[in-house]
């Protein structure tokens, strides 16, 4: 490291710092920090996690950084693009050792931990030496007002490994609040199971059920599983029915049972009526709630539905007209608006006088191949599904598809390896 460079460096702010390679072109940002928690000596950091584009996190070591400087960290070669999979002795600093709460070896009370320090050693190593912490329960001789922020020693406090209970996630959800939902899904595969649960617990309903509809079904059933039974209930219940349908049949019989009698009744009827169809065909795979409109409503509605923050991109391109009842099983379907056709008439047009009636509809056992070919053929966003009198049972989107035909472990796989001048057996 240059003599420039600072020897100690407070993880809040390196994380985001921009990673170059040695000729000063940008591969990433640092994510996270990971350091080996030991009994007998420092916490050592071992190496950083970086987000490299694509938003896939790789491990850089330590030992391949030249420097770390305001803005810049400098890197000896290129990156190992292999997606970054924590062991069980590794501790991610902000995933993890930011906001545990810690004892106070002076017996004055507990802290909780807001930042942490890594300092290089003249061996070149890297250990955590200092703790920025937040004091509670501190004592009335200590004259410390409750809520003191001090920076401590990391040999201050007990035991930085140890076991306090559940553990909040303020900071961690501070870094996630402008992520989409599958990179926030991509950040929660990446933490061990136990605090996959906490930083869950502490996402709003609305923001978890769509962070659960990205994530691989070992992560979603482990984290549903672990959540308090009424509050799983609660995120199922704002889940796009065809959505929760799938994590109910991921989960443990008992569990799902238990789940659907803690739903709201309406939405834990859709859920019941999809899980009743063969997981790959037509009823398996559509939703009870597309944009349903009857022929007298206008363009005007119609775009106002497709507006919705609840309704899919996929299910917005196509407006499903029926006779009443509007919902589903509806009234006989009488055919679909494009909303680009839509978008061409004056906002009082009424649908019925711009009606696909040609629309391709495939009946709830109809095969995700049947349905494939017909999206492609026709290329279609969305298929609606009947039943014999033509009644709008719910409707397929591409996205529903594409999700059943991918590979089980898509989400994790890795993209196709680059030259690499860093390789994991270095991360030790």
């Amino acid at each position: 490291m240059s003599r420039s460079a600072p020897t100690r460096v407070f993880v809040g702010r390196l994380a985001g710092t921009s990673v170059f390679d040695p000729l000063g072109d940008p591969v990433g940002k640092v994510h996270d920090v990971v350091v080996l928690i030991r009994t007998s000596s420092l916490p050592r950091a071992v190496g950083l996690v970086v987000e490299v584009p694509g938003k896939r996190r790789v491990f850089l070591p330590l030992s391949r950084v030249v420097s770390i400087s305001t803005g810049a960290v400098i890197t000896t070669g290129l990156l190992n693009i292999r997606r970054f999979s924590q062991r069980a002795s590794e501790t991610l600093v902000v995933g993890q050792l930011v906001d545990r709460r810690v004892t106070m070896a002076d017996g004055s009370g507990t802290a909780v931990v807001t930042d942490v320090a890594i300092e290089q050693q003249r061996n070149r190593d890297w250990l955590v030496t200092q703790l920025f912490v937040e004091r509670s329960g501190a004592s009335r001789g200590l004259r410390r007002r409750r809520g003191e922020q001090l920076i401590v020693d990391v040999d201050d406090v007990v035991d930085i490994s140890g076991d306090a209970g559940p553990q909040p996630a303020t900071t961690l959800l501070s870094t996630m609040e402008d992520l989409k939902p599958a990179d926030v899904a991509d950040v929660l595969h990446d933490l061990p199971p136990n605090r996959q649960i906490e930083v869950a617990a502490e996402l709003s309903d609305d923001r978890l059920a769509d962070v659960l509809e990205e994530l691989s079904e070992d992560d979603r059933v482990a984290i549903v599983s672990g959540l308090d039974a009424n509050r799983a209930a609660d995120v199922l219940d704002v889940m796009q029915p065809d959505d929760a349908a799938d994590l109910v049949n991921e989960l443990p019989p008992d569990v799902a049972r238990s789940l659907l009698d803690l739903m709201e009744p309406e939405e834990a009827e859709d859920v019941r009526r999809l899980i009743a169809y063969e997981e790959r065909a037509a009823g398996g795979l559509m939703t009870t709630e597309p944009i349903i409109l009857p022929p007298e409503a206008t363009v005007a509605a119609a775009l106002a539905s497709a507006r919705r923050p609840d309704v899919t991109p996929a299910l917005a391109t196509m407006v499903f007209v029926v006779r009443p009842p509007l919902e589903t099983p509806s009234g006989r379907l009488l055919g679909v608006v494009h909303i680009q056709r839509a978008l061409r008439e004056p906002p009082s047009a009424q649908l019925g006088s711009m009606l696909d009636s040609d629309i391709e509809t495939v009946g709830p056992h109809a095969d995700i191949g049947k349905i494939t070919r017909l999206l492609a053929t026709y290329n279609l966003t969305a298929l609606p599904v009947v039943d014999e009198e033509r009644r709008l049972l719910g409707a397929i989107s591409v996205d529903d598809v594409l999700d059943h035909l991918l590979p089980d472990d898509w989400r994790d796989a890795d993209t196709e390896a680059t030259d690499t001048a860093m390789t994991r057996s270095a991360h030790g």
